[in-house]
């Protein structure tokens, strides 16, 4: 987005943002049905991953990496004073929050071996995901508020 940007200087940033934003909510709305179907035909039909060490994987490094950057954008929208960067850090939340689901679902699978675990945690997965997409649809709009309102006026 950034480069396109510079490419076409005469073009409103807006634009951009807003096509990104629509771009985001959709992918979310497509993880969202994705997660719902995999996860209702999974606990129908009985079936269990084989494993789930790369949901472990894949999400203690993200917990890690959502924490950093969360820290970071906070540090460095309290130094310029920049409400929609310490916004965007608390909305960064969101992502943690998507991680420590698919970690706490895979762990509880390796641990005691119940597949319905890792499909409960997709279900968890999917309505934090669709929620995200309605507030990119709703940014596009012109609505710039964070999902997660109350705690970013809280601590922001």
């Amino acid at each position: 987005m950034v480069r396109r940007m510079r490419q076409n200087g005469s073009e409103a940033p807006d634009l951009f943002e807003r096509a990104a934003l629509k771009t985001t909510g959709t992918a979310f709305y497509i993880l969202t049905a994705g997660l719902l179907l995999t996860s209702v035909l999974n606990i129908y039909r009985g079936n269990r991953p084989a494993t789930t060490q790369w949901g472990i994987i894949v999400s203690s490094i993200s917990i890690l990496t959502m924490w950093l950057l969360m820290h970071y954008k906070l540090k460095i929208g309290k130094r310029f004073n920049s409400p929609a960067l310490i916004t965007d850090a608390h909305c960064t939340k969101t992502c943690l929050y998507l991680s420590v689901v698919l970690l706490m679902a895979s762990l509880g699978y390796e641990l005691t071996g119940v597949g319905m675990l890792d499909s409960a945690g997709a279900l968890v997965i999917a309505f934090l995901s669709f929620r995200e997409g309605r507030e990119a649809f709703e940014k596009a709009k012109g609505n710039f508020s964070c999902g997660c309102q109350r705690q970013c006026h809280q601590k922001g």
